[in-house]
């Protein structure tokens, strides 16, 4: 099975993040990690991160940790048609997804990530989707031009793929934007871009 090992958030101030995604999330290195970067990015960078979980009271306190750890909010908190979740945007400028598919919770607020999403937002979805075939990755879902998901039964990060706008209406952010993408995707396939910009490395 190939694997997402891990994320690297580049940002201008790494150690200020890693504060942030340790008080936030408590996320550690072995999911997220970061390093420090200058390339030029503006607006949207393309993708954004889910952090998936059992229940509305999880999303709460997430959201709650991350608006009191400095981040901003995008969409509120609040039940939708699909479940309960929120969006915010970290200080280094990443977007994170907190999501539960309940919309009532069943038992205590553990404060357990249950799964962490990358989504990334793509112009050709049949290109990007037969670009990651070709690499390895084996399809669980796929709603045509809309959504594709790739299976991750052991890896610590799943893949799905949106299109660019569309990710972006969901995040609550415009779509434009150009300049790096300041992440890397560590994973077990080797380095390399994909059609999108995405960088992805040798885990390590």
């Amino acid at each position: 099975m190939t694997n997402i090992e891990y994320l690297t958030i580049e940002a201008a101030d790494p150690a200020a993040a890693q504060r942030f995604y340790a008080d936030a999330f408590g996320l550690d290195g072995k999911q997220l990690r970061v390093q420090g970067s200058e390339a030029p990015t503006s607006g949207f960078r393309g993708f954004t991160v889910s952090l998936v979980v059992s229940q509305p009271s999880i999303v709460i306190g997430l959201f709650n940790d991350a608006i009191a750890a400095g981040a901003k909010e995008l969409k509120p908190a609040k039940k939708s048609l699909w479940g309960f979740g929120g969006v915010v945007q970290a200080p280094d400028g990443t977007v994170w997804q907190l999501v539960s598919s309940s919309k009532k919770d069943t038992g205590p607020d553990v404060r357990k990530i249950d799964e962490v999403v990358l989504l990334l937002g793509v112009a050709d979805m049949a290109a990007s989707k037969q670009f990651y075939v070709e690499r390895g990755l084996k399809v669980g879902k796929s709603f045509g031009g809309r959504y594709t998901e790739f299976e991750a039964a052991d890896s610590p990060v799943k893949l799905s793929l949106y299109p660019r706008k569309g990710l972006g209406k969901v995040a609550g952010v415009a779509t434009e934007g150009s300049g790096s993408h300041r992440l890397l995707i560590g994973s077990d396939l080797g380095a390399f871009t994909d059609p999108d910009g995405f960088e992805w490395e040798s885990a390590a």
